[in-house]
């Protein structure tokens, strides 16, 4: 069965940098949606970036510029490198990857368990 498994958030002051990894098991997903997805204390789940299965990444709109997404085919593995941190992105963040088909973000996912990161 599927697997996404995150590492690598921790406690980081504001200005500092973090790089979140998932490893995918189960089944390859190179050429599909994977992304990172965020959820803080009393707020919904939401975007942070998406890369499809042509390499495009999608970003939101705050993160624009201080994240970045990227992807190991080789290693079934993605990553979020994560710079100039704000205390606004302290969140538990969920490694996704696409469930229905490839190419294209359909939007139903398989979900990791989270990694959480704290900018304090």
């Amino acid at each position: 069965h599927v697997q996404l498994v995150e590492s690598g958030g921790g406690l980081v002051q504001p200005g500092g940098s973090l790089r979140l990894s998932c490893v995918a098991s189960g089944q390859s997903f190179g050429d599909y949606c994977m992304g990172w997805f965020r959820q803080a204390p009393g707020k919904e789940r939401e975007r942070v970036a998406t890369i499809d299965g042509l390499g495009f990444p999608v970003y939101r709109d705050s993160v624009k510029g201080r994240f970045t997404i990227s992807r190991d085919t080789s290693k079934n593995t993605l990553y979020l490198e994560m710079n100039s941190l704000k205390i606004e992105d302290t969140a538990m963040y969920y490694c996704a990857a696409d469930k229905l088909r490839p190419k294209v973000c359909s939007g139903v996912y398989y979900w990791g368990q989270g990694t959480q990161v704290t900018v304090s």
